[in-house]
This record gives structure tokens, sequence and C-alpha cells, in this order.
């Protein structure tokens, strides 16, 4: 928390901030310095050193450390507004405060870096765990597509005599569902690239969201699905001003989660409803749900559930994640009490109910 304070505010502002934080508690002990001893405010001093310590620099802290020496010797220290000591003991004393200020300041700021690079440490073996996981994912999503190409592609080359036409059809069939996963891997991939560079924007245009949740479930059946979708668009529906391929990556993406984690025969619900000038689009199943422990994590990248079935990159729901954020939208998850998930996404938009406007 410390490390995130400090970067936040800039040197000079730490320079300042150490120094007022200073002045302040001397001024304060000043005005009580009829109630409280000049060792006690040394006390106070410190503990003012000890706060700029876990917060800044190591120089700004320097800096409060020496400052609160001087001024305790200057304006406490008896004999007062001098900088000389009268006593051995106050000698000392002040010569310890100076050392316990600054082996303070050092010590805390060591620490914090100790810290700072184990974290950093970490972070590191998390993102190669991540893309480890992420390559034997993917691995297998490519060389599984690319293998059945390259077999039935060898096997129409070959011009066997014996290849009926119901062999051929089956073959072009498997070359076709093969190139299509392929190609959604590799959209993926250009995807989630597309997120982390920063470089995609949404294109927002005048959108019919019925046609583009029917356009979604389309491609998703392509797939010869055993779910069944229903579909429930509140009838006025306007148009709402969005990103058309973002929003359709979006339902398409959580309609192929839901499929992939429900059980054959499950039933998955899209409801789509406007409240003013927001966009409520909800995905509800019927199957298992999410895993409490896990809800949390499965919009991260890389991730997959513990238990689910081997295929699969991780990065489907972290897109979705990520193209609704992009339309400065948000996306929620929750189990279904009677069994289930439910997806919820909310993007605000600019409405018209003039169908016209979409051919403009």
């Amino acid at each position: 928390m410390s490390e995130l304070f400090s970067h936040k505010i800039s040197l000079t502002k730490q320079y300042i901030y150490s120094i007022a934080l200073v002045l302040t508690a001397s001024a304060i002990c000043y005005g009580l310095s009829a109630y409280l001893g000049y060792k006690v405010v040394a006390f106070i001093l410190l503990l003012c050193v000890s706060l700029v310590a876990v917060s800044f620099d190591i120089l700004p802290v320097l800096i409060a450390a020496i400052l609160s020496a001087l001024i305790w010797d200057f304006f406490f220290i008896p004999p007062r507004f001098t900088l000389h000591v009268d006593t051995a003991d106050d000698g000392i004393l002040l010569l310890m405060y100076f050392i316990i200020a600054l082996v303070n300041a050092v010590l805390t700021y060591k620490i914090r870096k100790v810290q700072k690079e184990a974290r950093k440490k970490i972070e590191r073996e998390n993102i190669v765990r991540l893309y480890n996981t992420f390559l034997n994912s993917l691995s297998h999503e490519l060389r599984t597509p690319i293998a059945t190409i390259i077999g039935a592609t060898d096997n129409l080359l070959a011009s066997n005599a014996r290849l009926t036409e119901l062999n051929r059809h089956d073959l072009v069939a498997e070359i076709s569902e093969a190139s299509f996963r392929l190609n959604q891997q590799v959209e993926n991939l250009l995807n989630i690239s597309r997120l982390e560079s920063g470089i995609l924007q949404p294109k927002y245009d005048w959108t019919d969201i019925s046609e583009v949740v029917y356009d979604a479930v389309k491609r998703v059946e392509e797939n010869k699905i055993s779910q069944k979708i229903t579909i429930n668009i509140n009838p006025g529906l306007p148009l709402f001003k969005l990103d058309k391929g973002m929003l359709e990556q979006v339902i398409y993406n959580l309609l192929n989660n839901a499929v992939q984690y429900t059980p054959p025969g499950s039933r998955i619900d899209i409801v789509a409803n406007d409240y003013g000038n927001l966009l409520q689009l909800t995905i509800e199943d019927n199957g298992k749900g999410f895993p409490v422990e896990e809800k949390d994590k499965v919009f991260d990248k890389f991730y997959r559930l513990k238990h689910s079935k081997a295929g699969g990159t991780g990065l489907g729901l972290s897109i979705v994640k990520g193209f609704t954020e992009a339309m400065n939208g948000s996306i929620g998850l929750d189990n279904v009490p009677a069994g289930g998930a439910k997806f919820t996404v909310r993007i605000p938009a600019a409405t018209s109910h003039l169908k016209a406007l979409k051919h403009d």
C-alpha cells in the first residue's frame, strides 16, 4: 500500500508533505510544551518520521529525520532556542534520537524494497505459470484442428477411388469444422492482444440488439450444439449506439462458454431489456454454476476452472470483460439458486426508436 501511495505522489510533493508533517507536529507540541516534557516530544517526532518512512522514498524520510532532530534540539531541549546542550544526558539523548531516526528511515526503506522485490518475483512466477498453462492449452487447441485438416486433406488429395461422395462430404465437413475452431482461437488471440495493447477502440453506430443477438446465436448453433437457446427480447427495445462487432463477440463468447460448461439438453436463456439509456443483457443457464471460490477469477486472462474438461485457452471470458469495459459497461456473474449461472451485461449508450437511423 505504501509503495502504491509513494508512486502516486511526485518526489517534490513527498518533500513538501514530509517537512509539513514534521513542522505541524512540532508546532502542536510547542503549543503544548507547558504540559509535555521534551522527552515526550521526541517520541511524537519519531512517530512522525516513522509515518513518513512507511509512505515515502528514502530522501524525503532522511530530510524529515534530520529536520525533526534539529527542531527538537532548538525548540525543546534546555536551554531552548539554541543548538547548545547543557548536560551530557541530553547530549546523549539527542545523539541517540538522531541515530534512531536515521536507522528507522533506512531500515524501513530497505524492508519496503525487499517486499517490493518479493512481490515482483511472485508476479513473475505467476506470469510464467499462467503463460505455461496458456501455451499448453493453446498447443492442444491448435494441434487438434490442424491435424484434422491435414488428415482430411491428405485423404482427399490421394484421390482414392474407394472414397464415396458421402466420404468426401464428411471429410470436407471435418475440414470446415476444424478450420472454424482454428479461426476461433486465432480471433481470441488477436482480440486479447488488441485489448492488452490498448489499440482496440469501439466503433459506435446505431445497433439493432435483436439482430446482434440472433446473429450470435446462429454462430453458436452452427456448431451443432445439444443445448436449447431461448431468446426473450423486449419488443420495444430501441436502437443503441454501440460497437456491433464487440457486442456480438461478447454475446457469442458468453453463449459458447455456457455451451461448454453445461450438460447436453441444458437450457440457455438470453434476455435483453433497456432501462433508459442502459442496455441490460442476461445470459442464464441451468447447469451446475460456478464454484463459489472461483467466481471472482473467471474473468482473469488464461484462467480455467480447476475441474473443467480439457481444452480451451481461458481467454473467452476475459475478452468479454475487456470488450464490455471498452464500451464503458460492466459484467457480473451470479449463481442461480435453483442451479446454473447468470451473466449480466450492462452497457450505457445513447438510444433511438427511429429504426431508419440504423441505415444512416
